[in-house]
């Protein structure tokens, strides 16, 4: 149900590399959550470095819910990035899980190219920093 890939960078250096990778691959980022910052607005002391982005792939989003409405209650996929025993791990929500939840076996192909596609845009942001020549 969960995906997720190690990487030696920060969570901060992640976060940048995730926007590019997005980016690079045809998705766009809806919004990002920093909980450790919006823990702190209200008043939370919280030690964690945690970034959730909320991404999207407009063509296959509208694929998805001219099919099944409902579906719109788990959109945008979301790609979290946290710290956990000293590596920075990228995770998400299996695609392909969350939509079969819905009974709509017509959107497997959607959410295969959509999973296959955040597990590309991870694994770019998890690559390791280009060194200089």
């Amino acid at each position: 149900m969960l995906i997720t890939v190690t990487t030696d960078k920060t969570v901060r250096e992640t976060a940048a590399a995730l926007q590019t990778a997005v980016e690079a691959n045809h998705f766009g980022v809806m919004h990002i959550h920093d909980l450790k910052e919006s823990m702190w607005k209200n008043g939370i002391v919280f030690a964690h470095e945690c970034v959730i982005f909320e991404v999207c792939q407009p063509q296959q989003a509208k694929k998805v819910l001219d099919e099944n409405m409902s579906i719109s209650t788990a959109l945008p996929c979301r790609i979290s990035i946290y710290e956990e025993g000293g590596k920075t791990i990228l995770a998400t929500l299996k695609p392909t899980t969350l939509l079969a939840m819905f009974n709509t076996p017509q959107l497997a192909g959607v959410a295969q190219k959509v999973e296959a596609a955040i597990v590309k845009i991870m694994q770019e942001a998890a690559a390791a920093i280009p060194t200089a020549h």
